[in-house]
This record gives structure tokens, sequence and C-alpha cells, in this order.
């Protein structure tokens, strides 16, 4: 399958993977650019692969495949629109019927998302209360059979403070494609290290990737966190499975461009089920030895489920234990919990857990409730936050 159709329909279908998810083939590794989309169309029952435990992705499709496919996607309530009028006569075969729908659409797939976050919180001194209303609009482009345009605009409306809610910023442009046998993805983009436990946000890069069962992949770039003053980094990642468990090592190393000090950050993630529908996560972080600093930390999670954006009554849980020192988290996956109270001039790092639901309430339609316990690792800080989201799709 094409790789714009892999990821338009996986974004068309409104499923959402647990971070802890089994592979469910074989030879797709965990660090894969097609992985996380694999994975929810998998998960969806929109895909079966080879029945070997395969997928065998950079094999050719036929037209009846993909035909297939695209069924499965729409008896799943997947919009896929485009994708039935150019196989309308492959689905008739299939007795599936499509009506009134124009053939050779353009290739331009625009997917969107609205969320309304609440957060409450407090420490020794300081409270935190925020409304926030947030849109993006994600578009997809196929440029050709092996290279594909992606871009994010976002709209940030923050409803505390009465004021005009910005225009929308497009935050993320990608070029991605193959050059021989090597990914390449070039732009403005997500990079995700450490299990999103030291690094999870957007960085300004251009990384390349290679193979199959050992996935490596090496980014250069500066991460896009304190606006104009962008740190350089660069790093490498590999990630693989072995049976169930799945395996992933970081390393990234930046220069502070005020300061010019070098930060270096190696981790090591372990995934694995424990039982039925159960997923551990243990996630060990290291970083160079600074005066009055804590260089190691780690996170350990249990997850069970999760909320599908497209089956009404989804829910999942979780929850992780974090004992991470100052220099071991950038920018945190987390959602809320105060973290950026333990990240100034005297940082010392923290410790303590985080709990999580999440509920489909109706079609593309999920809401998530997370509490925050944390104290600071040097004297007596503490924060608590109870943080809240409903998010839509379309």
């Amino acid at each position: 399958m094409k790789k714009s159709l892999v990821l338009a329909m996986a974004m068309a279908l409104g499923v959402t993977a647990s971070a802890y998810a089994a592979n469910p083939f074989s030879d797709v590794p965990a660090g894969h650019w097609a992985y996380d989309s694999i994975d929810k169309l998998a998960a969806a029952g929109v895909i079966e692969g080879m029945g070997d435990g395969s997928y065998q992705g950079d094999r050719t499709m036929t037209r009846y495949e993909m035909a297939q496919i695209v069924a499965k996607a729409m008896a799943k309530g997947c919009n896929v629109d485009k994708l039935a009028a150019e196989f309308s006569d492959e689905l008739d075969a299939l007795g599936v019927r499509v009506a009134k729908l124009e053939k050779k659409a353009d290739n331009l797939v625009i997917t969107g998302q609205v969320r309304y976050d609440y957060e409450s919180g407090h420490g020794a001194d300081v409270k935190v209360r925020t409304n926030k209303l947030r849109s993006r609009l994600f578009l997809n482009g196929q440029i050709n059979e092996d290279w594909a345009y992606y871009a994010r605009l976002q709209n940030d409306d923050d409803l505390n403070d009465g004021a005009k809610s910005d225009a929308f910023d497009m935050n993320q442009v990608a070029i991605s494609g193959r050059i021989g046998g090597l990914s390449v993805k070039a732009g403005r983009f997500d990079q995700f290290l450490g299990n999103g436990n030291f690094y999870d946000d957007t960085m300004e890069m251009i990384e390349v990737a290679y193979g199959k069962k050992v996935n490596v992949a090496a980014f250069y770039g500066q991460d896009t966190e304190n606006g104009d003053e962008k740190d350089e980094l660069w790093g490498v990642k590999a990630s693989t499975k072995l049976g169930v468990v799945g395996i992933n090592a970081d390393y990234i190393q930046g220069k502070d461009d005020n300061t010019g000090e070098k930060r270096k950050v190696a981790s090591a993630t372990v995934q694995l089920p424990v039982v039925k529908n159960v997923d551990l996560a243990a996630t060990y972080i290291k970083s160079n030895k600074e005066a009055d600093s804590e260089e190691n930390g780690y996170v350990v999670g249990l997850s069970y489920k999760g909320a599908s954006a497209s089956e009404v009554g989804s829910w999942g849980l979780w929850a992780n234990y974090y004992d991470q020192g100052d220099l071991t988290y950038y920018a945190h996956t987390m959602n809320g919990g105060l973290c950026d109270k333990f990240d100034n001039d005297d940082s010392q790092g923290f410790k303590g857990y985080g709990v999580g639901a999440s509920y489909t309430l109706a079609k593309n339609i999920v809401y998530s409730l997370e509490w925050y316990d944390f104290e600071g690792k040097k004297g007596d800080e503490k924060a608590r936050t109870l943080y809240s989201r409903v998010q839509f799709t379309f």
C-alpha cells in the first residue's frame, strides 16, 4: 500500500492505539515510519497481513487486494470516499456499492482534531488553572509513489484571558520518502525519545532511517521549544522486537546556543505484555553529569487497553511512576503535571506518580482524565495536578 494511503486511512479511521501496544507484524519494527498507522489499522481489523505473522509492506499490492481493504474500512465507518471512487469497479465486483463519487479525486487528504483541556494544579507557592481550546488540521499529500508531503495547522485559544484567539499557524511541515533503501524525512515534525519521557515535541531536523527487523535512525537539527533560542541537536535511535518484547534505545546530544554547553542523554525502553490487555513499559535515562545536578532517571508504567475513537464505549487505564533527575527531561510527554515548576534555574528533578483513564463517549469523541502527584528531588517542593480533556477527531 502506498505510504499516503496507510497514513490517510489510519487518520480517517480515527483509531487510537495504546502507547505500549504489541507489534502485530514481525517485519514492522517499532521505529518504522508506518508503525503507528499499521498498528492502528490492524487493531481495527482493516488489514490482516499475510497470515504468517508478517506484513510484507514492500510487496506490490493488486487493485483487488486494495479494494478489499477499502471495503473493510468502509464497513468500519471510515471516510474513504476518494479511495472508494478510485476502486469503485473493484468494489462493485466485491458487492460493495459506491454511488455518486468522482474518480481520480485530488490526492490531498485533510483531517482534523479539536480538543478542550482543563487543568487545575497547585504546589507550595504556585497555582495553575487553565482552560484551553486547541484546533488542528492535518494535510497529507502524495508527491509520487515514493515521496509524500505532510503539514499541520494549529490554533490555540486560552479561554482564561478572554483575548482573541491566535490565527492558525503551520507549526509542522515535512517531506518524506525513500532514497534507495533509506527512509528520509526532513522539515519540522515530532521527535520522540526515551518513550517520550525525555523528549516529545516538534523538532526542525532531517532524519534518515534504515532496516526492518532492527530499525536504526539518525537525525540532526534543532529544537523549537524556546522560540528563537534554539539548541542544536543530533542523535541516533534504534528499535527492534524480540518475540513479544519491544526494545528501543536512543541517544541525543545538544548544544546550548547561549552557553555552548553540551548535553548528552541516552535512554533504553523495554515494552512487553504482562497479561492479556495489560502492557508494561520501563524506561531508563542517563545524562552527562553537571555540577549540582542529578543525571539518572527512570519511568515505569502499566496500561490496560485504550479508548478507540471509532469504538463507542471502549476505554483504557494507565499508571506511571516517575523518578527523574533534572537532566533527564527536556520536553516531557505528560499532560499538565506542572513539570515547568521543576524545570527552572534551580532545577531539582522530580519523583511521583501519574494515573489516567480514557473513554470513548461517542464516535470520534474521547474523554480522558489524569492525576499527577509530584515532589522535588531536592527540597520540599510539591505539585499536584488534575487534568482533563475531551477530544474530537474528524
